[in-house]
Formats: C-alpha cells, sequence, structure tokens
C-alpha cells in the first residue's frame, strides 16, 4: 500500500476520532440549553433526537449507494439483521449509559472512563477466546489503570467525584467494549452503511424503550433541530463512515492508535468550551493512556 494511501487513511481515521471527541460537549451544552417550554433538555431527548437523525441519515446514505451500485450490493440476510440489531442494542446502551454519566461528571473524566475500553477488550478476549494476553497487553493494561487514577483526578483527597457518573461512566465502557467485539464478527459480507443501520436499528429499540421509562415531563421536539443535528452527525454519522473508510487503509493497528485523538480531543473541548479544569496530573493520565493504546498495537516484531 502506498505512503499516500496509508496518510489518506490517518487523515480520515484522526478525523473521524476527532469527531466522536467532541460528542460529549455538544451533549452537556444541550443538557445547559432551555427548550421553548421553558425546561431543559433531558437525556432522552438528546439521545432519541440522535438515534432517530441519526436512521433517516444512514437510510439515506444505502439509499444513494443501492442506487449507485445497483445489482452489485451485497443484501443483509435475515440471520445478518438480526444478529446486527442484538448487537447494535449495546450501541443504545452506551449512548445512554455514557450521556447520563456526563450530566454527573465533567466531560473530560466520562472519556477517560470510556476509554476503559482499551484493558475491558483484553479481559474479555481473555474470557471469550481463552487467549492469554501478551506480555505487552499485559503491561498496556496496567499502564491504563494507572493513567486513569491521574486522569480522574482521585489521587488528590479533594476532589469529590459523584459515585453515578463513575458507575455509568465504566457501564458506557463496558458495553462499548461488547459493541465493538461482537460488531467486528458479524455480517462482515455487507457493506459498513448497512451494518450501520441495522445495528442502529437495534439501538433505537433501547433508546425509546429508556426514553418511556425515564421521560417524566413533555418530549421537548425542538431538540431535533437545535441540538439533534449537530449531535447525531458527531456521534451517529460523520465518525462511523470516517473511520471505516479509513481503517483499511491504515490497517487495525496504526488505526486503533490515531483513533485515540479521541481522547485529548475531548478533554481539550471540555477545557476550552465548557471551562473544566484539566490540571497538568490529569494531561499526564492521558498520556499514559494513549502511551497504553500505542504499546498494545505497535508491532514490535521484524520481519
Amino acid at each position: 500500500m502506498s505512503n499516500n494511501c496509508v496518510l489518506k487513511g490517518v487523515f480520515l481515521v484522526g478525523l473521524g476520532a476527532a469527531s466522536y471527541g467532541m460528542l460529549a460537549t455538544f451533549v452537556k451544552l444541550a443538557y445547559k440549553d432551555v427548550s421553548s417550554q421553558g425546561l431543559h433538555y433531558t437525556p432522552a431527548e438528546v439521545i432519541v433526537a440522535q438515534f432517530v437523525i441519526g436512521v433517516l441519515a444512514v437510510l439515506a446514505i444505502n439509499a444513494f449507494q443501492r442506487n449507485k451500485k445497483k445489482d452489485n450490493v451485497v443484501k443483509a440476510t435475515k440471520t445478518d439483521i438480526k444478529k446486527l440489531m442484538l448487537v447494535g442494542t449495546s450501541t443504545g446502551l452506551t449512548s445512554i449509559f455514557y450521556y447520563l454519566a456526563v450530566k454527573y461528571i465533567p466531560v473530560s473524566i466520562g472519556i477517560v472512563l470510556l476509554m476503559q475500553t482499551v484493558w475491558m477488550g483484553v479481559v474479555l478476549e481473555m474470557i471469550l477466546e481463552r487467549k492469554i494476553p501478551s506480555k505487552i497487553k499485559i503491561v498496556a493494561v496496567f499502564v491504563v489503570l494507572f493513567g486513569t487514577l491521574l486522569a480522574t483526578n482521585v489521587l488528590k483527597n479533594e476532589v469529590n467525584l459523584d459515585w453515578r457518573g463513575l458507575v455509568l461512566g465504566l457501564l458506557a465502557a463496558a458495553s462499548f467494549t461488547t459493541t465493538m467485539f461482537a460488531a467486528n464478527k458479524v455480517a462482515l459480507a455487507i457493506s459498513p452503511a448497512q451494518r450501520s443501520l441495522y445495528m442502529l436499528l437495534g439501538g433505537i429499540v433501547v433508546v425509546f424503550l429508556f426514553a418511556f421509562i425515564t421521560q417524566k415531563t413533555p418530549f421537548n421536539f425542538d431538540i431535533f433541530y437545535k441540538w439533534g443535528i449537530l449531535i447525531a452527525l458527531f456521534g451517529t454519522v460523520i465518525p462511523p463512515l470516517l473511520l471505516n473508510a479509513g481503517f483499511p487503509l491504515t490497517g487495525i493497528g496504526l488505526g486503533s492508535i490515531v483513533s485515540a485523538l479521541e481522547l485529548p480531543v475531548s478533554v481539550m473541548m471540555a477545557f476550552l468550551v465548557l471551562n473544566e479544569t484539566v490540571v497538568f496530573s490529569q494531561w499526564a493520565g492521558i498520556l499514559l493512556i494513549i502511551l497504553a493504546i500505542v504499546l498494545m498495537n505497535i508491532n514490535f516484531k521484524k520481519n
């Protein structure tokens, strides 16, 4: 593969990861905004708006691809659809847990908790595939855990984080780990746009159920145009398209390293836009987590 293709892949993956990194800040801003009814937007309203607009956008992308490729499109079987929708439920749960988490804790802490997928993925792989992790992966896991202690600033006694946000953040990481592990093994023969669509349809079922249970006030439909479009673009539409286009060009190892850009972008957005306090020890912890991701994905063996 030429260097130009790899550079293009790095650019696409980096842009997709950066888009994901901006997402939590937009969600936090939506929470602070007031609807036409004089009420703050709820997590249910934000998540429903994101998934509905996301499904419509991905439907349009699929329709465009079918029209362009005509009979060359590989159609999903009923089994593929069922499996993808089942995997998609964890996508919906990830959004629910993560958006609830940043309601109780700073965005800069929430994204660090979400990045616990690094060691959770190693544990899940070890349990399900009975694979003993390499020494490099074991070292990386401990680096992530130590980096998390620094990045969440819990080593300082004056830090008082809401336990609900911490638990929800870890649940979001666990759910996201499940999504990544399962999505890489289900219906790989069909197009990324089709896979995204059926996963979103599975996720939207969970999201609607969550909204039905938790929404106690009349639904503010102006969330769709005030924040829904922006959140859907940066959370559901743009990142998957860019990552799906970039990863084949970079390869999994380099792509995973570049996608770690999500972490510093998210913290920087929280620092600049939300005026969250981020001290030196937190930046050190973030660098350690990124270092761990590099360790896990770089190939130390020479051909």
